[in-house]
């Protein structure tokens, strides 16, 4: 009877290692952390891969810390004119098994093949901006980064734990597979290790025991695809899932509240939310126009639709809780900070050629969200006698349409992790869509910041460097090239007895499942 208990006890503590993720996922057609483009895929990502630098887990600061790197590097040496930044690596750092490999010690040739890897072969879109960077093995345990443009630390070191394009992969495994068997079961070095990927099914991962921070406290994960917001309500409150994709809307937050054992997660600053006024096209190229439909929007009717504590107002392009952000008072004693004034609205229209009004033609996305901040900006423009004709579509094909240059005024939904990505990805002329040089996501076609981001990047003084993005953001304020409205704090749905092993931060925009987190019942 006493053997029966114990074995029934093992049982069921070897089930509750196993936890479950229910993801807003229909497939994932490729596991390439590289490509990890989205808040779901980066979560993944983060449990398989390590980088060389990461944000410390929990750190309400920021605060970054060594990955696979032994140290951070406060300066660069110089060489050339270029910037060297030499890393060295720690010792005793195993990659999984792979299909084709065994597993082995990760060396400067892995780490090199993988930020080439991530230079050349993705768009800096996705891989963050590792273009111009060249990589060179300097020892087994040591490699060096050269930058052909030199780059404050402030901006550089974040750069290699913020963007995809800083996981470091297996070079051998590969280079040991097609390339097709790779994106379904990549080799890297993280808590968790690929198990199984089931096409528009599920992923499930097993834990790496020789994990070089400590042996993972869960056995596994699974991560089932739902995109069904009922499917994975369901599992989460029969207890089948542990953590959910939620939605931001405050009824569905007040219902997973009353579910017994069931908390919900606002995380991380989130993606910011801007209208970005096409500044190429009439009648937007008139910055009166610009003007008088800012003067014509409230933040807090945009709140409404959402319900109040799941946005933040933003009243600069770099979130003020962001290194760089403009804070509201600042915002607020520049009056740029457009407070809804229809009467100055209508006078501004009217000293123009479009006093009587004038239609807009907007493509969104069937996405609730984005359906929501348009039909939202169409009933308050109506007040000024602006009509909007709103053609719903594929999220997919909305996006090809606004990088196409369709919309006048772009609605435009992005997390982006620090000043200079914000600022360069939607106001520098080389990220302008269509005729860039760098096509990205500036539609408004706006050039009057380029000397400030490009001085700003390069600036070595922290003071002087911050100084440099408040004044570029005040710039486009003024010339009201886009409107700031809110950041989303990301939604998630657990049950309670799911430890992540860390507290939840800002720094922390989606489920980061560590080696500690584990499942306390």
């Amino acid at each position: 009877m006493i053997i029966l208990s114990v074995l029934l006890v093992c049982q069921v503590s070897a089930k509750a290692e196993i936890l479950r993720l229910g993801f807003n996922i229909k497939d994932m057609t490729t596991l390439d952390p590289h490509f990890a483009n989205d808040s779901r895929k980066r979560a993944i990502a983060e449990m398989v891969f390590n980088r060389l630098i990461r944000y410390k887990p929990g750190d309400e600061t920021g605060t970054l810390e060594p990955d696979l790197a032994e140290n951070i590097p406060r300066e660069p040496e110089i060489a050339d004119g270029r910037q060297v930044w030499t890393f060295k690596l720690r010792k005793g750092v195993m990659f999984h098994k792979g299909p084709e490999t065994d597993p082995y010690e990760m060396t400067a040739d892995d780490v090199v093949y993988s930020l080439q890897k991530a230079a050349e072969w993705v768009s800096p879109i996705y891989a963050g901006d590792y273009s111009g960077m060249t990589v060179e093995k300097a020892g087994d345990y040591s490699v060096k980064i050269i930058l052909e443009k030199p780059m404050s630390p402030t901006l550089f070191i974040p750069r290699l734990a913020a963007y995809p394009g800083g996981f470091i992969v297996s070079k051998k495994a590969l280079l040991a597979m097609r390339y097709e068997d790779f994106k379904t079961h990549p080799v890297g070095t993280g808590p968790f290790m690929i198990d199984k990927l089931t096409p528009k099914k599920s992923l499930r991962l097993r834990a790496n025991k020789d994990y070089f921070r400590s042996r993972p406290l869960l056995r596994s994960i699974d991560i089932r695809f739902i995109p069904k917001l009922k499917t994975r309500e369901a599992g989460l409150k029969a207890g089948r899932l542990h953590i959910i994709d939620g939605v931001s809307d405050t009824k569905w937050i007040r219902k997973m509240k009353r579910l017994a054992d069931v908390t919900v997660d606002l995380q991380g600053i989130g993606e910011a939310t801007m209208l970005h006024f096409n500044t190429s096209v009439k009648p937007m190229n008139d910055m009166r126009v610009r003007k008088a439909i800012a003067y014509a929007l409230d933040r807090n009717e945009f709140l409404n639709c959402f319900g109040g504590h799941l946005l933040e107002k933003l009243y600069s392009p770099v979130p003020a809780q962001l290194t760089g952000g403009l804070k509201q008072e600042k915002v607020k004693e520049l009056k740029l900070d457009y407070t809804a004034d229809l009467e100055k609205a209508m006078s501004l229209l009217d000293k123009t050629e479009y006093a009587d009004g004038f239609s807009l033609e907007l493509v969104t996305s069937e996405r609730p969200v984005y359906r929501k901040y348009y039909e939202c900006l169409r009933d308050q423009l109506e007040e000024i006698g602006i009509d909007c004709d709103l053609n719903v579509l594929a999220h997919s094909s909305m996006h090809t349409r606004i990088r196409q240059g369709e919309n006048p005024i772009v609605i435009y939904i992005a997390w982006r992790p620090d000043a200079d990505a914000i600022l360069t990805r939607f106001f520098h002329s080389d990220s302008v869509v269509l005729t860039g040089a760098k096509p990205d996501a500036n539609f408004s076609h706006y050039d009057k910041t380029d000397k400030l981001i490009n001085a700003a990047r390069t600036e070595i003084s922290t003071e002087e460097q911050n100084r440099l993005w408040k004044y570029a953001q005040i710039k486009v304020l003024d010339d009201m090239a886009a409107y700031p409205l809110h950041y989303i704090k990301p939604v998630h749905a657990r049950r309670k007895y799911v430890d992540y092993g860390y507290d939840i931060t800002r720094m922390t925009p989606y489920p980061y499942i560590t080696e500690k987190t584990r499942i306390v019942k």
